[in-house]
């Protein structure tokens, strides 16, 4: 007996890519251990990237994306989750070339599982997702490596897209100073409501100095468009200053001296939140769980049905999206 679920399918036909909401049967899920009922996913740019056909995210199509997805189990051939368990899938393979949370239903190896944690909702859970994942990431980091509030300010790049707007929401609310740079000024009001401290273009971060470093400015940072603002990030962090890196929309290419390093002895982190192991990835849910209701997340989302994720996809692909799109399916 076929079972059928709606999911965005992309198809490649004659090298050019087409999505569309198609019924799928679950027949044809990967045959993993965990079969979900998704009720909510997210839209994350690894997403846009996969459904426009981008073959260093997705080699093969036709293809369903969605990095995250958050369910409850309706099938499982290990011991380790029971049929009705709440869980949250996000990162590892999913929607990268396993079928993804752009879908009612996804089949993946339990190690891939997280048990969701008491104190979090399924759809808030999505809120989160990779980008909120990453930004707690980013902020544990430099609270583990000793910063607090009192030690300066701390540089958010790309800060009107999810992980900025999320890393600059948790680190205000954690009591620090939040410097901020968007070339979107018109979401000025919403940086400061997400709890920047100081907001500027991000021209001021992508000037082209030949200058092998820069006078200090800011005592750690989480960067998440890469390139030259990474670099300038780089060269104005204080003494013993950290940064956290994510992301490539700028550039894939860091061109630096070893100066900030050997003179200032920064460090710099990097946040693959994808292949996080799975103790860590429990500490991460745990710690957003414990503070989610410190955190105010409902202002910076914007909730949509599966119908209507191509829009969506198609403005965050011009540089236009804000904040989280939510998918509730």
């Amino acid at each position: 007996m076929k079972q059928f679920f709606k999911a965005l399918v992309v198809d490649e036909i004659n090298s050019t890519f087409q999505r569309n909401i198609k019924n799928r049967n679950i027949a044809d899920l990967p045959d993993n251990d965990i079969l979900i009922k998704v009720h909510y996913s997210s839209l994350n740019y690894k997403d846009v990237l996969s459904a426009t056909g981008n073959k260093g995210i997705t080699r093969n199509y036709p293809h369903t994306p969605g990095i995250d997805a958050a369910g409850i189990v309706t099938k499982s051939k290990t011991a380790k989750f029971k049929e009705g368990d709440e869980v949250i899938v996000t990162g590892y393979d999913l929607g990268m070339n396993t079928s993804g949370g752009f879908g009612e239903y996804i089949n993946v190896p339990s190690d891939w599982v997280v048990p969701k944690p008491d104190g979090i909702s399924l759809r808030t859970a999505m809120i989160v997702g990779t980008a909120g994942f990453t930004a707690m990431s980013g902020v544990l980091e430099i609270i583990n490596y000793g910063i607090k509030p009192e030690d300066g300010k701390i540089v958010v790049s790309g800060a009107t897209g999810g992980v900025g707007i999320m890393a600059t929401n948790f680190l205000s609310k954690l009591g620090y100073e939040v410097v901020v740079s968007s070339g979107k000024k018109e979401q000025y009001p919403l940086l400061e409501k997400a709890g920047a401290n100081e907001i500027f273009g991000r021209e001021l971060l992508n000037e082209d100095s030949k200058k092998p470093i820069l006078p200090q400015k800011w005592i750690a940072g989480i960067d998440t468009v890469g390139g030259n603002v990474l670099t300038n990030i780089l060269k104005s962090v204080n003494k013993y200053g950290i940064v956290c890196t994510c992301g490539n929309i700028v550039s894939t290419e860091l061109q630096t001296s070893i100066f900030p390093f050997i003179l200032r002895g920064v460090r710099l982190i990097g946040l693959a939140s994808a292949e996080t192991y799975m103790q860590k990835r429990l500490i991460i849910w745990d710690k957003i769980a414990s503070r989610v209701g410190f955190f105010n997340f409902d202002f910076l989302t914007k909730e949509i049905k599966l119908e209507d994720l191509n829009s969506e996809i198609d403005l965050m692909l011009a540089g236009n999206q804000v904040g989280r799109v939510l998918i509730k399916l």
